[in-house]
C-alpha cells in the first residue's frame, strides 16, 4: 500500500511538472499527462502489477467523463440547433468507424481488432477543441456548430463501441454469430444502461433539490457516480452510457444543474491527471515495432472518416459553405473517452488489447500534437478567429 501511494505522488508531480513545461509550447495538458506517463514506462518506474492495480482510478475517471459529456444534452439547447448538429455528429462519427473498418479489413487486420479499433476511432476529444475556440475566441458558423458536434461525438462513440465490443467478444470466445449476438445483446446493453443511468439522474435531482451546501451535494454526486459505475459492472452493461444518461437526464431536472457540473468538476483534475498518466505508463513500447502499419491506417484512415462524414452531414443539412469546408478539420483531436475505451478493449480482447492500447496512445500523442494547430488554421480560414478572413483552401 505504501509503495502504491509513492507512485501515484510520483505520477501527480510528473504529469503536473510535464504539463507545465509543455504548456509553455502551447502543446494541450493531455499530452503532458501521457509524455510523462511515457517517461514512467520507458524507466520502468511503476511495476506493472502496481499499474493493474490502479485500474478502478480508469473506472472512475471514466464515470466521470461520461457524467460531464451527459451535462451536454439539455433539450432546450438542442431543439434550438435543430437537426443539423446530430446529423452531422452521427455520420461523422459512422463516417470514421466504415472507413477504418474497411480498410483493416482490406489490410486483413483480425475481424475483433478492425471492430474495436473503428469504433474507438469515432471518438472525438472536446478539451483541445474547445481550447482553441476559447483562446481565440473563435465565433461564427462553423464554430457554432463545432461546440455541439463535439459534445455529441463521444455520446455516439460509446453507442457505436458498445456494439462492436457485444460482437467482438462473442468472435473472441469463438461463439457463433446470430442476429441476437449482434444486433438484441447489443441493443439490450445500451437500452439497460441508459434506463440505469436515467433512474440515477432522477435521483440526483430528487437528493440535491433538498441540500443546500456543495459539500453535502459534492457527496451525492460521487456516490450516484459511483453506483452507476458499479451496477454497470454488475449486471454487464456499459459504465460509460449509464454515467451519460445520469448527466443527461439530471441536466434536463435541475434549474442547478450548472453548479452542480462545476461542483463535480472540483474534484476530476487530479483524477483525470492520473488518469492519463497511468495509462501513458502502461503502453508496453516494445509493441510499436508491430503496429506500424496499422497504427499509419488508423492515424490517417480516422482523419479521412471524420473529414468525409462532416462534409456529407453539413451538405446535407445545407448548412453554410464554410462549414462544410472546414468543420471536419476541427474534430482531429482525441484523448480522454478513447483511451478509457482502449482501456475497455483490452478487457475485452486481451489477445488484441494491448496491441489496441498502444495504438490509441500514440495516435493521441499525434491528434493532440497536431489538432489543435490545425484546428485553429481551419477557424482562421473560415474567417471565425479576430483579424483573418476565409481563404480558399
Amino acid at each position: 500500500m505504501s509503495e502504491q501511494l509513492i507512485y501515484l505522488s510520483l505520477a501527480l508531480i510528473l504529469g503536473y511538472g510535464s504539463a507545465w513545461l509543455l504548456g509553455k509550447l502551447h502543446l494541450p495538458a493531455v499530452t503532458g499527462y501521457l509524455v510523462a506517463g511515457l517517461l514512467l514506462s520507458v524507466f520502468k518506474v511503476i511495476p506493472m502489477t502496481s499499474l493493474h492495480g490502479f485500474a478502478i482510478i480508469s473506472d472512475i475517471a471514466l464515470g466521470f467523463i461520461a457524467f460531464a459529456i451527459g451535462s451536454e444534452f439539455k433539450l432546450d439547447f438542442l431543439r434550438k440547433l435543430g437537426k443539423a448538429p446530430l446529423v452531422i455528429a452521427a455520420l461523422e462519427s459512422t463516417g470514421a468507424v466504415l472507413i477504418l473498418f474497411g480498410v483493416f479489413l482490406l489490410f486483413k487486420v483480425s475481424l475483433p481488432q478492425a471492430l474495436l479499433l473503428s469504433a474507438i476511432g469515432a471518438a472525438t476529444a472536446p478539451a483541445a477543441t474547445l481550447m482553441v475556440v476559447r483562446q481565440y475566441r473563435a465565433k461564427g458558423p462553423v464554430t457554432s456548430m463545432l461546440l455541439p458536434v463535439v459534445a455529441m461525438d463521444d455520446a455516439a462513440a460509446l453507442m457505436l463501441f458498445s456494439i462492436a465490443a457485444a460482437i467482438a467478444q462473442v468472435l473472441v470466445r469463438h461463439e457463433k454469430l446470430s442476429v441476437i449476438s449482434m444486433i438484441l445483446l447489443p441493443l439490450l446493453e445500451i437500452v439497460g444502461s441508459l434506463l440505469i443511468g436515467a433512474l440515477l439522474g432522477f435521483l440526483l435531482a430528487l437528493f440535491l433539490r433538498r441540500i443546500d451546501r456543495d459539500h453535502d451535494r459534492l457527496i451525492f454526486i460521487v456516490a450516484l457516480i459511483f453506483a452507476g459505475i458499479g451496477l454497470s459492472s454488475w449486471l454487464g452493461l456499459s459504465a460509460l452510457l449509464t454515467c451519460m444518461a445520469l448527466g443527461a437526464v439530471y441536466v434536463n431536472l435541475s434549474r442547478q444543474a450548472v453548479h452542480t457540473f462545476k461542483i463535480a468538476d472540483t474534484v476530476t483534475p487530479p483524477l483525470f491527471l492520473l488518469f492519463f498518466v497511468l495509462s501513458g505508463a502502461e503502453l508496453d513500447l516494445t509493441v510499436l515495432r508491430s503496429i506500424g502499419l496499422i497504427g499509419l491506417i488508423y492515424i490517417i484512415g480516422r482523419i479521412i472518416g471524420k473529414f468525409a462524414g462532416a462534409w456529407l452531414g453539413a451538405w446535407l443539412m445545407k448548412t453554410e459553405p464554410a462549414v462544410q469546408r472546414f468543420l471536419g478539420w476541427t474534430l482531429i483531436p482525441q484523448a480522454g473517452v478513447a483511451i478509457g475505451l482502449s482501456t475497455l478493449a483490452l478487457r475485452i480482447a486481451p489477445d488484441y488489447g494491448t496491441q489496441i492500447r498502444a495504438i490509441i496512445l500514440c495516435a493521441t500523442l499525434v491528434y493532440e500534437l497536431t489538432g489543435p494547430v490545425i484546428t485553429k488554421i481551419a477557424l482562421r480560414r473560415a474567417g471565425e478567429i479576430a483579424g483573418h478572413q476565409e481563404q480558399s483552401v
